[in-house]
């Protein structure tokens, strides 16, 4: 048998783990602790997710979305990022958390 007959499709649970593995690059924390990955759904090979990004015109933000997109491509996942702002609530905690894992790029 071919090695990918084998293999299971991936499961929503397998983007998620594969995801919740990035790191912010300038805080020693991933994008989910941070509050910023929302709405992971599964379709076939197409994945998608919602990124909360705490002001508009981050300078990584592209970085951020790569990451994302490599995380899952070793189980042949085609990511799709909507980006979106966060609410004032979200900020204040981004903000809070920033403070406390800050590492500088």
């Amino acid at each position: 048998m071919e090695k990918a007959a084998m293999e299971k499709d991936p499961s929503i649970e397998d983007v998620r783990a594969a995801i919740t593995k990035v790191m912010h690059p300038a805080i020693d924390l991933t994008l989910m602790d941070l509050g910023m990955i929302q709405d992971i759904a599964l379709t076939g090979n197409n994945a998608s997710l919602t990124m909360v990004i705490p002001f508009p015109g981050i300078p990584i933000l592209s970085f951020l979305e790569k990451s994302l997109k490599e995380s899952v491509k070793p189980l042949g996942i085609d990511l799709k990022i909507k980006i979106e702002h966060m609410n004032q609530e979200e900020i204040q905690n981004f903000l809070a958390m920033e403070k406390e894992a800050w590492k500088g790029l």
